[in-house]
């Protein structure tokens, strides 16, 4: 996307917004998109890593990091509380690694991912919000959710994004 085209990320977060109006919609959301998020990250994590160069992980730090790319390109502040969040979720997801195995982080990360999606269709359903969920207009939304749900945070606590 060059520049031109670009939207900055209040442009993203209206749209996202104006698809996110209902209450309960919000609240599934403010759960349900970290616990996909880490979900993804653990999936990652389970991925074989060939050689003997990289340890396990590999896939999922390469995945954070063009993620936070795209969000310290849109917002420092953003930019910075995305990546303490990635630093917390590779920790957790490597204790659990280390507790659970491979097998087993996989069983659980494809349980929560799954939970969690329906979490979120169910806040986008006629029960809640009545509209399709944003990433079906354009894929990027995949990555404005978390950002969204920081943000959040952010002017709860009274900080700028």
């Amino acid at each position: 996307m060059n520049a031109s085209t670009e939207r900055n990320i209040d442009q993203w977060f209206a749209h996202y917004s104006a698809d996110h109006q209902n209450q309960g919609n919000q609240r599934i959301h403010v759960f349900a998109v970290p616990l996909i998020l880490w979900s993804v990250v653990a999936l990652l994590w389970c991925v074989p890593v060939p050689g003997s160069w990289f340890r396990q992980g590999l896939w999922a730090a390469l995945a954070m990091f063009a993620a936070w790319s795209f969000y310290w390109r849109a917002s420092r502040s953003l930019g910075l509380g995305m990546l303490a969040w990635f630093v917390l979720l590779a920790w957790l997801t490597r204790w659990l690694h280390g507790l659970l195995g491979t097998q087993q982080l996989l069983w659980l990360a494809v349980g929560v991912f799954v939970v969690a999606w329906i979490a979120q269709f169910v806040g986008h359903s006629r029960l809640f919000e009545g509209r399709k969920p944003s990433f079906l207009t354009d894929l990027k939304y995949l990555l404005i959710g978390p950002a969204w749900v920081l943000a959040k945070l952010y002017r709860k606590l009274g900080w700028k994004y």
